[in-house]
């Protein structure tokens, strides 16, 4: 198993590589929490999300990701994140929206076993809706099931290169399992997309700082 998980882990790093080209463009490890604060979670989209603004979906992102790299302020840039996250989660359609508040339900009740089995459900009615294998993969990390969740993420970003959500994961994975190095690139694909990202840069800098005097 543990020489599968890391063959997996191989692989996924070079398909996450060759896909970041695409576009024009767990826990974490204690010691990397400082005291005082929480340790690092998956990112996920917020429960009040917007209304989706009318148009091709694959344009409105373009406009939302060039704006989101030039948000001049946090509180522009949640604005923005909020509308990239309530378009993804819009591409599913009105039985998968439907499904996935039964999801948040079980995710807040800690019934991530019951979350899991109906992400699968509807990852088998549609499986090109990649919040729901991001979803299914914030769940694994959470079971510390990294080998599920990285391969979820893979086709999250196989998909959609600019899912700062999944690099974020990736990078928490890799640092996780003592890829340090292949964290950095992750985390720091994840901060280019989405500059202002909660507590990622703070991530990074103390990665960097872990990781000095080595080849990164």
């Amino acid at each position: 198993m543990k020489h599968r998980f890391h063959l997996l882990l191989a692989f996924a790093v070079m398909a996450l590589a060759v896909t970041a080209g695409v576009r024009s463009q767990a826990q974490p490890a204690p010691e990397l929490s400082p005291p005082g604060k929480e340790p690092m979670q998956p990112v996920e989209p917020p429960a009040d999300l917007p209304r989706v603004h009318r148009g091709d979906p694959e344009q409105n992102l373009d406009r939302l990701f060039a704006a989101l790299r030039a948000a001049p302020t946090e509180e522009s840039a949640k604005y923005i994140e909020r509308r990239i996250w309530a378009t993804w989660a819009a591409q599913g359609g009105d039985t998968a929206t439907l499904l996935m508040t039964r999801v948040r339900t079980a995710t807040e009740g800690k019934d991530f076993d019951l979350a899991i089995k109906l992400l699968t459900a509807i990852i088998d009615i549609k499986p090109d809706y990649i919040e729901a294998w991001n979803r299914r993969a914030t769940l694994y990390f959470l079971k510390r099931d990294y080998e599920g969740a990285m391969a979820d993420l893979r086709v999250v970003l196989q998909r959609e290169p600019r899912h700062f959500g999944a690099w974020a994961g990736v990078g928490m994975i890799l640092k996780d399992v003592g890829d340090e190095r292949r964290a950095l690139t992750a985390l720091r694909r994840a901060v280019e997309l989405y500059p202002r990202m909660e507590r990622v840069p703070d991530l990074i800098k103390r990665l960097t700082e872990t990781v000095d005097g080595r080849d990164i």
